[in-house]
């Protein structure tokens, strides 16, 4: 996966005091008739805050095996043989990695490392050709860590990884050819930043397009859709600003928050009643110290939880933002395009209008197959950005090929290329999205999130499983995209299904036969009847004790 979300690397949530790992469990309540974490289940529910005892107990051990071995690995190499160190530093100097995640990356992630990084020689359509790699033997020596090289051959695969939603990263009828036309009369890249002559009318034409399909007054467009958040919130808070901030948004929201100067409090994953108490507990207590009222208070959102797969509570947290007049903050990254009847993201599907929500943050990376991000707004906070975020000023501007791209497929969502192309895509991707869930579920799988959602999060726990799940798929032909701690707490690792409309129905029929096959392979089906029962009968481990310090 690319975007905000590189496979494998953390995105904790850390506040203030610096880099906690993401926090909390999914708490699923009952939501408003239009929101679709409605529809969930009971089931899934509790089956996606409780695990059984046996398996969380297996999951602890397997990490302490795991640690363990490292110890005595690492003490009978560097201590009792004396083996030079291979470590960032030379000698004399303080080491430029931190001990236990120099540790835990030697030990742990470099055993399964070809689980991630791999390349792919191909465009990521629903199909894609993965670059085989072998660890080579010399001299009958294994390296370490495992030096992984291409074999000259090539996997293809089923692709069940990228967050290529509409599926306009592949070559495309309509936007390819335009987005050549571009390249060829405006070159690769502008080589400067918006405020420093990078501006072009593909520039313009894509802000007040974006403006006009979401409703707002302007909008501004970034070369980078991490930097979306990281460079954007600082430029919106400060000191003396409080910060309300959902225990599972994303990394790119962390370090602008971090970085931001404001007071920064969390509230329980999508649950608008806390959020009520936080809001209400804060206000009233006013800045440290002084006492004094706030400069503004900011509320941040995601509309899908990239990790989750589930959809924001929108109409609550507007409701209750509304009551005490903070502002909202929606980064509808993976949302866009990808949900709703027009594909206006998470704000349609909840049935809030966008006039509610005071800054709408997105991507182009997922659903318009390009890259950057944007800040849709009104008039006033899009031109205060312009003039003091370091992402407006500083940073490259977007390639014009990549602008012509977002402009292009917003055409084709939108209709206005004289198809109807754009809606079929999104009752594709719907649709899609909704089998594969039921299948897997059916089955015995505990799949997260929403339906509709296309982020499909199938639990494995145990981290014995991250490595067979993923190799098994591998050798199916099914390319997948797993998740092990420190990118999710340490007892809930999955592996990410992310379902696009390039996926035919015969597809997701291979995908749901092969991921079914391994699933009884590695044994993740917890959702099974006898797990259904020990759920139901109380004999559980609640997640959210061991995330809480995480």
């Amino acid at each position: 996966g690319g975007g905000k979300d590189a496979g494998g690397v953390a995105n904790g949530h850390a506040h203030a005091a610096g880099a906690k790992r993401r926090a909390g469990g999914a708490h699923a309540r009952e939501g408003a008739a239009l929101d679709p974490a409605a529809k969930r289940s009971k089931t899934e529910a509790v089956s996606a805050e409780r695990i059984p005892y046996f398996t969380a107990l297996a999951t602890f051990f397997s990490y302490g095996q795991l640690l363990v071995y490292g110890y005595v690995w690492d003490t009978l190499m560097y201590t009792v043989m004396g083996r030079k160190r291979d470590s960032s530093h030379q000698e004399g100097y303080a080491p430029l990695t931190r001990g236990f995640e120099d540790f835990y990356t030697r030990n742990l992630y470099h055993r399964i490392q070809d689980c991630w990084n791999r390349p792919i020689c191909s465009a990521p359509g629903s199909w894609f050709e993965v670059v085989e790699r072998e660890e080579p033997a010399v001299a009958g020596k294994r390296s370490w860590p495992p030096d992984l090289r291409p074999t000259g051959r090539n996997i293809h695969a089923l692709n069940l990884g990228s967050y290529n939603y509409l599926g306009f990263a592949a070559e495309d009828e309509y936007c390819t050819p335009r987005v050549v036309g571009t390249l060829e009369a405006r070159g690769a890249a502008t080589c400067a930043p918006r405020a420093g002559g990078g501006t072009t009318s593909d520039h313009i034409e894509l802000e007040k397009l974006i403006a006009s399909y979401l409703g707002k007054e302007a909008a501004v467009t970034l070369g980078m859709g991490f930097a979306t958040n990281s460079l954007i919130i600082p430029a919106l808070v400060s000191k003396g600003c409080l910060v309300v901030s959902d225990s599972l948004n994303h990394n790119s929201i962390v370090k602008g928050c971090s970085g931001s100067g404001a007071k920064v409090v969390v509230f329980r994953h999508n649950e608008p009643d806390h959020l009520d108490r936080v809001l209400h507990r804060y206000i009233a207590e006013g800045q440290p110290r002084t006492g004094r009222p706030w400069k503004k208070v900011l509320v941040i959102v995601e509309g899908i939880y990239s990790m989750e797969g589930e959809v924001c509570k929108l109409a609550e947290i507007v409701a209750v933002k509304k009551k005490y007049r903070a502002y909202l903050y929606l980064d509808e990254a993976h949302s866009i395009g990808a949900v709703g009847p027009t594909g206006r993201g998470v704000a349609e599907l909840c049935g809030v209008d966008t006039a509610d929500i005071d800054i709408m943050m997105g991507t182009f990376t997922k659903s318009f197959g390009s890259c950057g991000g944007y800040i849709a707004s009104s008039r006033a906070v899009v031109n205060h950005l312009r003039a003091h975020s370091p992402a407006h000023l500083y940073a490259t501007a977007m390639s014009p090929p990549c602008v012509r791209q977002c402009i292009a497929s917003l055409q084709v969502i939108m209709g206005e290329d004289g198809s109807t192309r754009g809606a079929d895509k999104l009752k594709a991707i719907r649709d899609g999205a909704n089998f594969l869930r039921k299948e897997l579920t059916d089955h015995g799988c505990i799949v997260l999130g929403d339906e509709d959602s296309p982020v499909l999060p199938v639990m494995l726990f145990n981290p014995g499983k991250i490595p067979a799940f993923s190799r098994e798929c591998l050798k199916r032909g099914v390319a997948v995209v797993v998740v092990g701690f420190p990118a999710c707490p340490l007892l809930l690792s999955r592996v990410r299904l992310c379902v696009s409309a390039a996926h035919t129905r015969k597809d997701l029929e291979h995908a749901a036969a092969v991921l079914k096959e391994v699933a009884d392979l590695v044994g993740v089906r917890y959702g099974a009847t006898d797990q259904a029962k020990l759920l139901e009968a109380g004999e559980t481990v609640p997640l959210e004790d061991h995330a809480k310090a995480q």
